[in-house]
């Protein structure tokens, strides 16, 4: 349903009109009434108006100063002015503000049906351009972002072909000089909502794209270098709740050159790691260019962590790790050196617990999938506080689990539970609830102490238990195996003959022909 608005200082012309058209054009138009140009000035600001039907004399505000501030409130708003003989002049000054149509009083029914079936006309022949021409530049974005995306994720990809890629995107008039901009939000990432309504305003008869990479990155490729601190005040005007980052390139020259700008940018956007919490800032690739890494990792530092796991030394492993990452010293490094001093962390300490314990203390490595890199988080803070952490727990998970070997108890007292209870439905959550351990620790324990995994223990004793049975008993397989714990006769043969090598049958016959007493007699 359209949107229509009829402006006349006469009540009578007003209501008269309003009949007129509804009665004609059943729920074709919401029809809203206003006395005078500023009460029609206040329904078009409050919301879209198709069509506006005005009278040009009117007190206060006329026709034409109405519709020069419709134009810049509405300028898709058609205009039908309601003029007498004598209004020629005014209806001329108009003409300069894209009115449609002109209504001659006193009012003929047939010739306003037929101005307003020209505009219904006119107006979704617009509407269907404008649809056709939304379609167009989504397909040349969409085209855009994947040909960069391309460019972006492939190193390999040469000069000549990334410049024939770049103008297939129409990015040609991005020469002979660009910057590349990577923006991210370090919260709520709805916010690049607002950054690409800004950015598309401002795109408008420039050499400036924008588009998102793989990791969530806005990326701005613009002529004008000033748009990046633009943005920044757009940000703060809006009272923009999340800290953001925005990486700058330097001047690039040629299309071939995107994506080397593109990895200035993102270097230079993850330096916001080492950036005060809470902030947002602008880091120009010139000035993080030249950081020099450390001379060598320290890798005896490192060591001693990893040694110091299983201990009550706590303190020592803090201090450790605090010098590590003296947040004085890392806030002048390069990226680089925390990378390989990350990486170093990740495999001399963390990644040694697994290698060491097994598959079954990912519960508590579940940590490691964010602390195995210091880009997961948004600053060198908060990644600190991680690792110590996963550290502690770790540490706390070694000690328990090199306690627990001391002595066997607890597994002395799973065995003796796994005995007494073989026949029923048996699960490693229960037998680690009645030794009182974590699930992760207890299934690592009975696999050192058992030499076993707790499913193949738990096999072992019931197909124990069956052999018994058929050697001394004449009770059916179907009903030994069920007594023995398995669900069904086809589990039983299956798991007897995986550990014994033969069927039950074929091992109850045997022992029958070596005349075993009570073997199926």
């Amino acid at each position: 349903m359209r949107t229509l608005l009829i402006v006349d200082d006469e009540k009578n012309i007003r209501a008269g009109l309003k009949a007129m058209i509804e009665r004609q054009y059943r729920e074709r138009y919401d029809v809203s009434l206003a006395a005078d140009g500023a009460e029609a000035l206040a329904v078009i600001g409050a919301g879209r108006i198709d069509i506006l039907i005005t009278d040009i004399r009117m007190p206060e505000m006329d026709g034409l100063a109405l519709i020069r501030h419709a134009a810049e409130l509405s300028p898709k708003t058609a205009v039908i002015i309601l003029s007498g003989h004598d209004d020629f002049g005014y209806a001329k000054e108009a003409i300069k503000f894209n009115v449609r149509e002109y209504l001659l009083k006193p009012i003929v029914r047939e010739e306003m049906y037929g101005i307003l079936d020209r505009v219904e006309e006119e107006l979704s022949r617009a509407e269907e351009a404008e649809s056709r021409l939304d379609e167009a530049g989504r397909v040349r974005e969409a085209l855009r972002a994947a040909q960069l995306n391309y460019i972006f994720v492939h190193p390999a990809v040469d000069p000549a072909e990334a410049a024939e890629r770049c103008r297939s995107a129409g990015l040609q008039r991005l020469e002979p000089a660009y910057r590349v901009g990577a923006l991210k939000f370090a919260g709520d990432r709805r916010q690049n909502v607002l950054a690409q309504e800004f950015l598309a305003r401002s795109a408008e008869g420039r050499a400036s794209f924008h588009l998102e990479d793989q990791d969530g990155y806005l990326i701005v490729l613009t002529e004008e270098a000033a748009l990046f601190d633009r943005l920044m005040l757009y940000l703060k005007d809006k009272s923009v709740s999340s800290a953001y980052h925005i990486g700058l390139s330097r001047t690039k020259e040629k299309l071939e050159d995107v994506r080397a700008g593109y990895a200035e940018a993102r270097r230079a956007a993850g330096y916001s790691l080492l950036q005060p919490r809470c902030s947002s800032s602008l880091i120009r690739y010139e000035s993080v260019m030249d950081r020099a890494g450390a001379p060598e990792l320290p890798v005896d530092d490192v060591r001693r962590l990893a040694n110091m796991l299983g201990t009550d030394r706590e303190p020592d492993m803090k201090a450790i790790l605090m010098r590590l990452f003296d947040l004085k010293k890392t806030s002048e490094v390069s990226l680089d050196y925390l990378e390989r001093l990350s990486k170093l962390l990740n495999e001399t300490v963390f990644d040694e617990v697994f290698r060491a314990h097994g598959e079954e203390s990912l519960e508590i490595l579940r940590l490691y999938k964010r602390v195995g890199s210091i880009y997961h988080f948004s600053d060198i803070h908060e990644y600190f506080h991680e690792a110590e952490n996963l550290l502690f727990r770790l540490n706390d998970y070694v000690r328990t689990v090199r306690s627990a070997l001391a002595d066997n108890r607890e597994m002395r007292k799973a065995v003796a539970y796994i005995e007494a209870h073989y026949a029923e439905d048996l699960n490693m959550a229960t037998v680690s609830n009645h030794v009182s351990l974590n699930y992760s620790y207890f299934s690592e324990l009975f696999k050192e102490f058992t030499g076993q995994s707790f499913v193949s223990y738990v096999k072992a004793v019931r197909i124990g238990k069956a052999k018994e049975l058929l050697a001394r008993t004449d009770g059916k397989i179907f009903e030994i195996g069920q007594s023995v714990g398995f669900e069904n006769a086809k589990q039983f043969n299956r798991v007897f003959r995986e550990l014994e090598g033969v069927p039950a049958s074929e091992y109850r016959a045997r022992l029958q022909a070596a005349g075993h007493p009570g073997a199926g007699s």
